[in-house]
């Protein structure tokens, strides 16, 4: 089994493909077969490299370290102990916050970002709902009350990935669940919330490409992108998985704006 091992993770990961690397980056509670919709047309132009994450799927799970910046620091020890260079760091949820944060720490790791309902940009007056829900998580209902708020993210026209996910949730270990959970949005580092998302973005310096939901959410990032090439687009009416909703055309829109980068 393809693992590394970088401080007290293991980390799972698959490494197909060739030409300029791709890492797949899933959300909360996910792992990374979230990107078999994906996988296999990327892979026909690039390096796809699609690990779980610390306490995801098959990668262990120690009893701290689930802040986003400690999960793109286990992604760039793995990127560096596969000498891959430069990616194009995509990811969902979790995932956007996390690539995001390995192009601040590691720039010369990430060539570029894509954001896919990125968990970032929220607004402060809902904070109150988010804690309410982290103080339940890491308790014996945790999982079951996590599973029921996730699935509310998804319409009901997609009733098959509402129950995929809300499976996974409930098949988390409570601890892990509640770590990264809170740390998207509480403590020290935090930039799911506003202003913190604005201080921290606006330090990436290579192109990004964010699709929301929202098309406020979309004109917001477009305020942030300090790179020429980035993009910011809305897909209002989608559920939060808008990759796996509408898989072509995530696909396309990301190969296309991944073909026209600069350079």
């Amino acid at each position: 089994m393809p693992c590394v091992t970088t401080g007290p993770v293991e980390l799972f990961y698959t490494d197909q493909g060739a030409g300029e690397p791709v890492l797949l980056v899933h959300g909360l509670g996910c792992d990374s077969h979230d990107w078999l919709f994906q996988h296999d047309a990327f892979a026909a132009r690039h390096r796809v490299i699609a690990p779980d994450l610390r306490g995801h799927g098959r990668s262990s799970a120690p009893e701290s370290g689930y802040r986003p910046q400690e999960l793109a620091a286990d992604l760039a020890a793995l990127l560096d102990t596969l000498g891959t260079g430069p990616v194009i760091a995509i990811g969902h949820s979790l995932g956007g916050n996390v690539a995001s944060a390995l192009a601040v720490a590691r720039p010369d790791l990430v060539r570029a970002v894509v954001a896919a309902d990125p968990a970032y940009g929220t607004d402060p007056a809902t904070t109150a709902v988010l804690a309410d829900l982290a103080e339940v998580m890491g308790t014996d209902e945790g999982n079951e009350i996590a599973a029921t708020a996730f699935a509310a993210l998804e319409p009901d026209a997609h009733a098959w990935l509402r129950t995929w996910h809300s499976r996974r949730i409930l098949g988390m270990a409570p601890q892990v669940l509640a770590q990264a959970f809170r740390h998207i949005y509480f403590g020290e580092g935090q930039f799911g919330v506003r202003p913190g998302s604005d201080e921290f973005l606006t330090a990436r310096d290579c192109p990004v490409l964010a699709i929301h939901r929202s098309p406020a959410l979309a004109a917001w990032e477009r305020t942030l992108t300090r790179n020429p090439a980035s993009r910011s687009v809305a897909w209002p009416g989608s559920g939060h998985w808008l990759h796996q909703e509408r898989p072509e055309a995530f696909t396309d829109l990301v190969l296309d704006w991944i073909s026209k980068l600069p350079g």
